[in-house]
């Protein structure tokens, strides 16, 4: 069984590593990205009528700006973002399965304006008729350099995780610096657009068909059985 590769920010790496060893699987957690508060300014709560966020990093890094908005129904992307907001003490009205996206054709009538949470990096929505949703951006994801330990790890095949298409390219890329072969390794995607940033040249390449960690970490489970064939 080759090794799994977490490179998803903390808490969710090692949330992930401690799900994928459960499963019986050799998982290592090396997060690339280090997750910053970003100043933002809050509207007025009057001129919304619900809040969509789409990761649980919203609520840990929106900061005080966050108690301004309290009063306010909340939309999640899934159980975990869902989990945080209601712990943040918001009234968490729906938690989605498939994306924020999604989630938009659940919303309620009498929230046709939304205040959208966000990071730096994050999907482009296209909401419904009648809907309105003013964005925020109050985190960013930053960049970091693969350790010299995960880079001597990459010498022998490896399975990696990607969770985001921004992580997919960041990984790319610094398999390109170090010299790290793209064939020696697979790669499981958490939904096709992520496969569609990693690029071109890996091993094995899977995507799951709902965006979250237990579809993810399944498809690990089976991909995990076979290793690429070393370049």
């Amino acid at each position: 069984m080759i090794p799994l590769i977490v490179i998803r920010p903390q808490p969710g790496c090692d949330a992930t590593v401690a799900a994928a060893r459960d499963l019986g699987l050799t998982a290592h957690g090396y997060p690339l990205f280090e997750i910053a508060p970003l100043a933002w300014d809050v509207p007025e709560p009057d001129s919304c009528d619900a809040l969509l966020i789409g990761s649980a990093n919203a609520l840990r890094h929106g900061g005080a700006g966050l108690a301004a908005l309290r009063d306010k129904p909340a939309y999640a992307v899934g159980q975990t973002t869902g989990d945080a907001a209601s712990a943040a003490g918001l009234d968490v009205i729906r938690c989605g399965e498939g994306g924020l996206q999604a989630l938009l054709t659940a919303l309620r009538p009498e929230h046709p304006r939304l205040l959208r949470l966000s990071g730096r990096e994050r999907v482009d929505l296209t909401p419904p008729p009648g809907v309105c949703i003013t964005e925020r951006i109050v985190y960013a994801s930053e960049a970091q350099p693969m350790p010299p330990t995960l880079v001597r790890l990459l010498a022998r095949p490896a399975l990696v995780l990607l969770h985001s298409a921004e992580a997919a390219r960041h990984f790319a890329k610094q398999c390109d610096t170090f010299g790290i072969a793209r064939a020696d390794h697979n790669i499981a995607a958490l939904g096709p657009r992520i496969v569609q940033a990693a690029g071109e040249g890996w091993g094995a390449v899977s995507s799951t068909a709902a965006p979250h960690d237990t579809a993810l970490l399944a498809l690990a489970q089976q991909m995990c059985q076979t290793p690429p064939t070393i370049s």
